[in-house]
């Protein structure tokens, strides 16, 4: 009976905490501060993580998967034709190239001993995107070092596994995200290598990027800090590594979520961080900047520079939306 009554006690303790930190507001308060947060810069953020709670899903939507759950291994994957899926690679600036799909964000980090790459994609993808992308820009993809896996979802972690086994790169994610793959039945699964800490730093020669650990799309979510240069000027990119979350997330996991992106908020503006990236094209608009890096001229601001205080918003609408998750009606 004890014991019965102090996990109760737990419990409520539990339930009361993520209630009280989900804040005071409504849910149309903490939407309607997102939507502020975003203006005219963040929409593919807002519109993905605050959709409209009028808006019926489509009929044949299938019901979101919990956020750090492996995939049913009842679920087969088919791979979409290349069409649908490729992207070439751009060159985004001195030492940072993208390397992903029209839907998925992968970053290649070059330095003067090797090369980081952010983010993996779907295994269907990898040798296309990420080997093949790195020959057309004059890349070798053998000094890849490095493969820094954002979260242990297949569509980032799923190509992981062909740049170890093919060139040696050391994997490095969250230690729940480790055992996340570990139980994925659909993706091809790496060989368990570095576990991630709060504020290490991956180093290739000249060329570092730190990594945070930021829990609430999976529990191992690593979130990145990658310094940039752009003629010679010097800017800071983010890269808030696991986005959304849905109705199925568990609300203790939504609470860690909101603390990770005021945390991360923190740490971008005390660093001055000044560009966001992401791991999918519709949250940080690759697509329409890489288009204008094509036309962009020697006079012309980098597309991707967008400021602090925009750095910030970005974050404030991944808190807000998620306390409007939490919150009551």
């Amino acid at each position: 009976m004890r014991v019965q009554v102090a996990v109760a006690v737990a419990v409520s303790l539990a339930v009361a905490l993520v209630t009280a930190q989900a804040g005071q507001g409504t849910k149309a308060a903490h939407r309607e501060a997102a939507r502020k947060a975003a203006g005219q810069d963040h929409l593919g953020l807002y519109n993905r993580i605050c959709p409209d709670p009028a808006a019926a899903p489509a009929a044949t939507a299938p019901p979101a998967p919990a956020r750090g759950a492996a995939p049913a291994a009842n679920a087969p994957r088919q791979t979409p034709p290349r069409e649908q899926w490729h992207a070439e690679p751009v060159k985004v600036f001195d030492n940072l190239y993208f390397v992903g799909t029209r839907e998925h964000g992968a970053w290649a980090v070059v330095g003067s001993e090797g090369i980081i790459v952010i983010d993996a994609l779907y295994d269907y993808a990898v040798e296309d995107e990420v080997v093949g992308g790195l020959k057309k820009l004059g890349l070798d993809p053998a000094q890849i070092k490095y493969v820094i896996v954002s979260h242990g979802h297949g569509d980032h972690h799923g190509g992981a596994k062909l740049l170890q086994d093919r060139f040696g790169a050391r994997l490095v994610m969250g230690a729940d995200d480790w055992a996340l793959v570990e139980r994925d039945t659909r993706n091809p699964r790496p060989k368990r290598d570095i576990v991630a800490t709060d504020g290490m730093e991956i180093r290739v020669g000249d060329q570092k990027v730190t990594l945070f650990l930021t829990p609430g799309h999976t529990l191992g979510t690593i979130s990145t800090l990658v310094p940039v240069k752009d003629g010679g000027r010097n800017h800071l990119a983010a890269a808030w590594g696991g986005t959304s979350f849905g109705a199925a997330t568990p609300r203790e996991q939504v609470n860690l979520y909101v603390n990770s992106a005021i945390r991360f908020r923190d740490i971008a503006a005390k660093t001055g961080a000044d560009i966001i990236i992401a791991n999918h094209t519709m949250f940080d608009g690759t697509l329409a900047k890489t288009a204008a890096l094509a036309k962009r001229r020697p006079e012309d601001p980098h597309p991707y520079v967008i400021g602090k205080e925009t750095v910030s918003r970005y974050l404030t609408v991944a808190e807000e939306c998620a306390k409007a998750e939490l919150a009551g009606s």
